[in-house]
């Protein structure tokens, strides 16, 4: 018998709440399956379970916060016999939206084998804020009818203060310790992309616009080739050491349409071709502009990519996220006079940056590995 424990999902988590059972129990799983989905600061992500076995039990029920590395269920090894299955289905947490909203809870979870079943308290989002935010126990108000603002006490602010919400918090303090323990030092070069769009707009030709290929592929690819030469900017410092990573996990930066972003990984971005990088990235970025996406998404990258795409910025100068070592960030292409030959030209181009932890790497190779990104952005039918 094993145990399933909650995964660390990044190096700002302590906890999380379960909020979906995706497997029932005496039901068979097996490496990679999903087991299980938790709600963090930033998401609901769904929990991979890495063995082969059948579900013997579930240790949390739904709603609970359970801290990092507290069991969750119990596994039962493949050579297990006779298992009966139970007819219990797959639960999760559903409002009346079909969106998750957990039930908050700050005990630690009680570890013994069944519990009863509950009745759930129905709670609109806006009410959930305020209740987190004023510390008001929602418990005290039922659960027979759903509970809206205008059900929980009053509570005068401040004209001048706004709480922040879950997901500032938590990269306000991944970014505080960031530039409190992380040396950063800055490069910055000019990408001339003429030849990177050109490649990109014929690539397209005739393709429909689900399967057009985007630069942002192309920026992926040139720096996972970059690493190659380069991999003391791939890995994590911990424990006062480099760890580097032998596979380039790009962290790539989203924006979320309720505010916020997070950088979930994009895995091997070196293989493949470039139409299947391209696919890989836009399912990423769909399933995490829902709401959705995986642990080791979460947990796995080892550089960032950011970009500000069409917002009209010359340049952005990241913040490295711990435990990672650097961050790229890339500007918005433009128009941009640039000399070719002793002859000034009109050319497209952006500005690179590089932020990266003076722990790990110095100026010199920063400098290199930004020419070696930018060189291979040069021959983009190579990538």
């Amino acid at each position: 018998m094993t145990q399933f424990v909650m995964p660390s999902l990044g190096a700002d988590m302590e906890d999380a709440i379960l909020v979906e059972q995706l497997i029932a129990v005496g039901k068979p799983v097996h490496r990679g399956d999903i087991i299980a989905a938790v709600e963090t600061q930033k998401g609901v992500i769904e929990v991979e379970v890495f063995e082969n076995g059948f579900l013997e039990k579930w240790l949390v029920p739904l709603g609970t916060r359970v801290p990092v590395g507290t069991p969750i269920a119990e596994l039962r090894s493949d050579d297990a016999s006779n298992l009966q299955e139970e007819p219990d289905m797959p639960q999760r947490l559903v409002s009346d939206h079909q969106r998750v909203q957990p039930r908050i809870s700050h005990a630690t979870p009680s570890l013994a084998s069944n519990f009863p079943n509950k009745v759930r308290q129905r709670v609109t989002p806006a009410a959930r804020r305020r209740a987190v935010q004023t510390g008001f126990d929602l418990a005290t108000l039922g659960h027979e009818e759903i509970i809206t603002l205008d059900d929980l006490p009053q509570v005068q602010q401040a004209p001048d203060t706004t709480p922040l919400s879950g997901m500032r918090q938590a990269i306000a303090a991944a970014m505080s310790r960031s530039k409190r323990e992380i040396p950063h030092y800055y490069l910055s070069n000019i990408i001339d992309l003429t030849a990177a769009e050109a490649f990109v707009a014929d690539h397209n030709a005739d393709l429909p616009p689900e399967k057009r290929l985007l630069v942002g592929a192309l920026f992926i690819r040139a720096i996972a080739r970059a690493i190659e030469k380069f991999p003391e900017f791939n890995g994590l410092f911990e424990n006062d050491q480099f760890l580097p990573n032998p596979k380039p996990h790009i962290g790539m930066a989203i924006n979320l349409r309720g505010g916020g972003l997070v950088a979930p990984a994009l895995h091997d971005a070196d293989t493949g071709s470039l139409d299947d990088l391209m696919g890989r990235l836009r399912d990423l970025v769909e399933r995490v502009r829902q709401g959705r996406f995986r642990a080791r998404e979460m947990s796995d990258p080892t550089i960032t990519l950011t970009s500000l795409g069409d917002r009209g910025v010359t340049g952005i100068t990241g913040v490295i996220f711990p435990p990672q070592v650097a961050i790229i960030g890339i500007g918005t292409p433009d128009w941009q006079p640039l000399v070719r030959e002793g002859q000034i030209v009109a050319r497209r181009a952006a500005t690179v940056t590089l932020a990266a932890d003076h722990r790990v790497s110095d100026g010199h190779r920063g400098a290199g590995f930004l020419l070696s990104i930018i060189r291979n952005l040069q021959k983009p039918e190579t990538l």
